[in-house]
């Protein structure tokens, strides 16, 4: 989505999420300034049960004059942009538009369309909008408030910078001219002395299982923002890899959830944690939630957070089992052994898109895959319009090439993003036809519990699988491990 595409709009609403961080101003201050310049009736707001009490985003407002509004009341605008969150997440408070757009960093599933700009490979919602505004030819230096912001944003959702990982990100550190006093003076204005004192009692009183490597803690009320920064110190220490952080707030209690492990997804956690009783989400690492003290009472009674808390956890990793395929099947039995029935289907070589060594991330039906680009690699296209990455060695001996290209229509057009400019690539124009070879045998079962599988592909992230879908393996490659689901199984394969 280009910014200007969303200049026939006259009365703007840019909406942060419910507790906005530096990342959420910063992004939407810019947004601001570009709509503003353009003579727009525009506002910045966000809603919540807590106005903002975080002493480094209070002197970010102040000192750099950003007209934050603190909305509780409906509003019905032309255009309703969420910045930093996505609409009808559940830290964002509803209101109404006539119109909505969404610019977000959160990987929700979500691909971009005419109106939103969804980048989970950038770390920062302040860096998607510095790129859009560079793109519109708006000039961000022309004012240093509006280039400060932008890389405070940044500067904090990237832990000081350290987890920058794309071109952009350099290259905004380094286009941007800041207040570096005023920037230095934030950067030491995260805790008040009573924040302070909240932070250190609640680190003390943490409860701990050795088995999950996993911290509880309970803290006293303080701004939503402190949970996190208290998580961030306690996954530093070195037995930890899972943390939980509450306080009791108005209408129920706030968690922050930090994860540095892939096997545990800190915002698939903050959904179990709070399913049924509230709502919750956000990062792979990083997440918070919220549970509503009424629903809670509802349907626990009696039971105390803390207790409810601990059995949740206890039910989460017992949800799923957690399968890496570098180290193989441990137990074999109840695998049946298949052939892919003689369908057509598509298949792309990876560098008939994409230069050599292009890192991309392929979308499939049980998660994203990381892949990189290379005469060696084929993605395929199934009945569905399922892709998955194979090798050409693979390939050849499991399909025969058939003359023409592969047409199909899906729902879903198959599509594969390239990480280095976020550029989305349609794979049906570059799609030919193959049919399965006879004696392709796989070795497969259903699975009756959700399983994480860490393929052979991607050791950073997991294809997951529910109750009903199918775990495989390659008939010669018992490292080749990967979920088909369910319906796609039952289309594409037959027990030999």
């Amino acid at each position: 989505m280009k910014l200007s595409t969303l200049d026939k709009f006259n009365e703007i609403v840019i909406q942060m999420h419910d507790n906005p961080d530096a990342d959420a101003v910063g992004s939407g201050y810019g947004l601001y300034r570009y709509f503003k310049d353009k003579g727009k009736n525009v506002r910045l707001i966000y809603g919540g049960i807590n106005k903002i009490t975080k002493s480094n985003i209070l002197l970010m407002i102040k000192e750099m004059e950003i007209p934050v509004e603190y909305v509780t009341s409906p509003i019905k605008p032309e255009l309703l942009i969420t910045v930093d969150c996505q609409y009808g997440e559940g830290n964002v408070t509803h209101f109404d538009g006539e119109n909505i757009a969404m610019i977000d960093h959160h990987n929700t599933g979500k691909h971009s369309d005419d109106m939103a700009e969804i980048r989970n490979n950038i770390v920062s919602c302040s860096t998607i909008i510095f790129d859009m505004l560079r793109s519109e030819g708006y000039d961000v230096n022309k004012d240093i408030n509006i280039s400060t912001a932008l890389y405070y944003g940044l500067f904090m959702d990237s832990n000081e910078l350290s987890e920058m990982r794309h071109p952009i990100e350099m290259d905004m550190i380094e286009y941007l001219s800041i207040n570096k006093m005023l920037l230095n003076r934030l950067t030491h204005s995260n805790f008040t002395l009573q924040e302070l004192e909240t932070a250190g009692i609640a680190m003390i009183r943490y409860s701990y299982d050795e088995k999950k490597r996993l911290s509880v803690i309970k803290s006293n009320p303080c701004d939503p923002n402190i949970l996190g920064l208290v998580g961030d110190l306690i996954l530093q220490v070195d037995s930890i890899d899972v943390c939980i952080i509450f306080n009791e707030c108005n209408e129920g209690y706030k968690l922050s959830l930090r994860s540095c492990v892939p096997e545990v997804s800190a915002s698939e956690m903050a959904e179990y944690l709070t399913r049924g009783v509230g709502n919750g989400g956000g990062h792979l690492n990083k997440a918070g939630g919220f549970i509503s003290k009424s629903q809670f009472v509802q349907t626990y009674d009696d039971m105390s957070i803390e207790a409810y808390l601990f059995s949740r956890v206890e039910e989460y990793y017992d949800t799923y089992n957690v399968i890496y395929a570098k180290d193989g099947i441990d137990d074999l039995e109840g695998f049946g052994v298949y052939e892919k029935k003689p369908n057509i289907y598509g298949y792309v070589r990876t560098t008939d898109i994409f230069k050599e060594g292009t890192e991309c991330n392929v979308r499939t039906l049980e998660g994203d895959m990381f892949v990189r680009a290379s005469e060696e690699i084929y993605l395929m296209i199934g009945y569905f319009g399922e892709i998955y990455p194979i090798e050409k060695g693979a390939f050849e001996k499991k399909y025969e090439i058939i003359p023409g290209s592969y047409e199909k229509s899906y729902d879903y057009s198959p599509s594969v993003r390239a990480i280095r400019d976020n550029k989305i690539y349609e794979l049906m124009p570059y799609a030919n036809r193959c049919k399965s070879r006879g004696g392709a045998k796989i070795c497969a079962k259903m699975i009756d519990k959700p399983t994480k599988v860490f393929s052979k592909w991607d050791y950073e992230t997991y294809m997951h699988g529910d109750k009903g879908d199918y775990l495989c393996y390659t008939y010669d490659d018992e490292h080749d491990i990967y979920i088909v689901k369910g319906d796609v199984f039952k289309y594409t394969y037959e027990k030999v």
